[in-house]
Order: structure tokens, then C-alpha cells, then sequence
């Protein structure tokens, strides 16, 4: 089960405390910049740790300016859509209701989950980064904690990134194994601990670095924490091995 801490007291809470019920996820990022864009990102996680839990999500977009941009760039991160709140109407009997929130953002009645801030290195255009070079930057460190965006994490996400999509092709040439079991309990402990997603980076290095894993079992690992990661780790299947 997912857990989540709650902003307002820090105590854990359950993100889907109803079996099967509806969690309304709303995103409140009012401006453009890479701190919204991370508002944006782990609600997109969020969204995607409560499916693959098997919970019904309707995620809403909260914001009056400059959405046209917000949205273009979550887009571009891979963020899938939001609805917009201004058209979302009274709900519909959402047994629970997560708010995500930035430094200095508003306080709703309900869970809050809060995301620090990013510091760039250079003026804040979110735009100058490659998408999945940013988002794997902002991935690897916890969503509680600030992110010190400089040349030297966005060079190290970039190599990361190129290895691990080329190992994958790589592994992909092999017979498919299934994702071990042991690994895939350490996957889902880590996100499910309010959002680890660097405690799942560090089991893919894990499982990166294990040459007695087959390589079927690695690619499969590899594609299914990425159901959660949106990194795209696959794109480039087909390569010669």
C-alpha cells in the first residue's frame, strides 16, 4: 500500500485509504518554472504509483497563470494530461483527495504533499534542458528534499540515461525472464515509502551491475519499474545489440 506523508502534521497516510475508490490527485502549480514542472512530475508519479496499485485516479490541474506553458512543458517531461480544475464541476465521490504543493503554496483542506524546491545553476528556463535528461535530474533526488540543478546533474543524468536505454536494447536480444521476485518487492518498497523513486534508481543499479541475472530478467525489470519512471527506457528497442 502506498503511503504518503501528509505535509500538514508529517505523519504517513494512506494514498488510497478506500479499496478500489477514486483518489482525486491535485497539482498545484501556479507558475512556470522547474519548481512547478517537479509539482507537476510527482503528481504524474503519484498517478502512476496508485494504477499500478490498481486505484481509479482523476488528476486535476490547480493553477490561474500561465497554463498554455505549464502544460507544454509537463508534455514535454512526459507528464501525461491533467484536467483542468476550472472544469472539473463538484467531484465525484472521491474517497480521498491528495494535494501537491510547492515552497510557499497554497494550503487546501486535505492531504498535502510537498515538494521542495530546484535550484538551477542558471536562469530558470526550463525549457533549455533535454526532457529526459531533466526528468531523471529531478528523479533522483526525494521529492522532500531540494534539487541543486547545475551542468554536473544534468551531465550525469544524460549518461545515465544513454546507458541504461542502451543496456535495455541490449537485454531485450535475450529470452524474456520474469522480473524477480526479490526485485520487484524492493521496487514497490521503495515507492510505496512515500515516493522513494531514488531508492527504485538504486535497485535498477543494483540489478544493472548483477551479471548473474539473466539479461531477460534485467530488460523486464528495467520496463516495469518504468511504468512508474517514464523515462522511456526502451525507446530503443531494435538496436543492434
Amino acid at each position: 500500500m502506498l503511503r504518503i506523508i501528509d505535509a500538514r502534521n508529517g505523519e504517513p497516510v494512506a494514498a488510497a485509504p478506500a479499496r478500489r475508490g477514486l483518489t482525486r490527485v491535485e497539482a498545484h502549480a501556479p507558475d512556470f518554472d522547474t519548481t512547478n514542472l517537479r509539482v507537476l512530475l510527482v503528481a504524474d508519479l503519484l498517478v502512476r504509483a496508485l494504477e499500478l496499485a490498481g486505484t481509479p485516479v482523476w488528476a486535476l490541474l490547480v493553477g490561474e497563470r500561465e497554463q498554455a506553458e505549464l502544460r507544454a512543458g509537463a508534455a514535454a517531461l512526459g507528464i501525461r494530461p491533467l484536467e483542468d480544475s476550472r472544469d472539473a464541476g463538484t467531484g465525484l465521490g472521491e474517497a480521498q483527495v491528495l494535494h501537491v504543493v510547492g515552497p510557499g503554496g497554497p494550503e487546501p483542506d486535505g492531504v498535502r504533499i510537498a515538494v521542495a524546491p530546484v535550484h538551477p545553476e542558471a536562469p530558470d528556463h526550463p525549457g533549455d534542458a533535454d526532457p529526459s535528461t531533466l526528468r531523471l535530474a529531478l528523479l533522483a533526488t526525494r521529492r522532500d528534499r531540494p534539487v541543486h540543478l547545475d551542468a554536473a546533474a544534468l551531465d550525469d543524468a544524460h549518461a545515465t540515461l544513454l546507458r541504461w536505454r542502451s543496456a535495455v536494447a541490449a537485454w531485450a536480444h535475450q529470452p524474456s525472464r520474469p522480473v524477480p521476485d526479490e526485485v520487484r518487492a524492493q521496487l514497490r518498497a521503495a515507492w510505496e515509502d512515500d515516493l522513494d523513486v531514488p531508492g527504485v534508481l538504486r535497485v535498477l543499479r543494483q540489478v544493472e551491475a548483477d551479471t548473474d541475472l539473466p539479461d531477460g530478467a534485467r530488460f523486464e525489470t528495467y520496463a516495469y519499474a518504468d511504468r512508474l519512471l517514464g523515462l522511456e527506457l526502451t525507446r530503443d528497442l531494435g538496436a543492434p545489440p
